[in-house]
This record gives structure tokens, sequence and C-alpha cells, in this order.
């Protein structure tokens, strides 16, 4: 914020589209989880209203439908972030984090089923950020929905080759730097592990 600048002159975005941040300032598109269902202590499911469950109040922007649109070059959109991933989700197999941020960074256009015309600088590996948002909490194994928004993710609906296991984002743990944080797209949830490990990698361009 510029000194000087009046808190009247922000201008706040409640509904604006994805990418656009014309205006002095714009809050940032926080999604919705995608929780529907409520639960009890014991895990079973009970009706939503009034509990203040996430599947209750359903916070954050509602995503839109479809939320991931197959661009037919190998790459997918995510219709909410405007993030673009590479469809094939298993192209470099399981890497160690200084791998799979080479892969990531070096990945262009003729490889692993990309016709977009990217190249070599084009992509990157995601922040955690990133990568949950595509995790839908609805689902489990994995925790991603299908093209629609409207179902569990199944072989061939938009993505390639999603592995119910460990996808490394592109941040170190700054507690123990010779570890990284990843998203476990089995359940959606952050860890974090050593960087000689190795994780699968899916690459993300756009977004900066």
């Amino acid at each position: 914020m510029v000194w000087g600048q009046g808190i009247e002159d922000i201008v706040f975005y409640d509904a604006f589209e994805s990418g656009d941040t014309s205006g002095w300032w714009a809050p940032a598109r926080v999604g919705e989880t995608g929780q529907e269902t409520c639960y009890d202590e014991a895990g079973t499911v009970i009706a939503c209203a009034g509990t203040g469950q996430d599947g209750d109040i359903q916070p954050g922007v509602a995503w839109p439908e479809p939320q991931f649109v197959d661009n037919a070059d190998g790459t997918v959109t995510d219709m909410l972030t405007g993030l673009v991933w590479l469809k094939d989700a298993i192209c470099f197999g399981w890497r160690s984090w200084t791998d799979a941020l080479s892969d990531a960074n070096t990945l262009a256009s003729d490889s692993c089923g990309l016709t977009d015309g990217s190249v070599a600088d084009d992509w990157r590996l995601p922040s955690t950020n990133e990568l949950q948002s595509l995790v839908d909490y609805e689902y489990y194994s994995p925790a991603l929905s299908n093209g629609e928004g409207t179902a569990r993710w199944t072989e061939g609906d938009v993505f390639a080759g999603v592995q119910m296991m460990f996808y490394w984002s592109s941040k170190s743990y700054a507690l123990n730097p010779s570890f990284a944080y990843y998203v476990n797209f089995m359940n959606g949830l952050v860890g974090d592990t050593g960087k000689a490990s190795t994780c699968c990698v899916w690459p993300v361009r756009g977004g900066l």
C-alpha cells in the first residue's frame, strides 16, 4: 500500500474473472474445498445444516463448471485458477526433488504428449498452494474431481496417470531445508520428506 492512499481508494473485487487484476487491489481467489458432505465424530454422514462444518458453509469462490478443460494439446486448464497443467501426471515417474525441478523446468512441446508449442522454462514445479488448488476434499483415492467437478476422477477423465501418492512441490521446508513439501493425492494432505526421496512430478505453467 502506498503511504497516503486511503482505504476508501482501494478497489475490492468480490467476483472478478480469473486473471483479472485490474484496479488498485483485488483479493486472492480462494476456492472452495469441494467438500459437501458432513460427518459426526464417529465418521457417520449427517445433515450439514447448522453444523458449521466445511460441507455446511462451503466457503470460498465457487468452482466453475467445468473446472478442468482438456486443451487437446497435452495440457489441461483449471478454469478457477487459470493455471495450465500437464495432462500426463506420471510422465516423469518418481524422481528426487532436484531432478523434479529440472524435469519441470526443461519440459517442452514434443515431450510428455505436448503439442502446445511450449519451450524450456515455460513449465515449472508447482507450489504447495498450486497443487492443493487441484484437490477436491469431497473425494479420496484420489482427492481429485473429474473435469466437470461432479464426481471423483477416474483414469481418462481430463488428466491421465494421476497417482494416489506424493507429488513434489517447489517449496523447501524452512525448519530443515534438506526436506521439501509434497501433496498426497490419496487424501489431499501436505507433508514433507527428504529431497533425495522420490515423489511424482506434475508440471504447471502460468499464474505468475
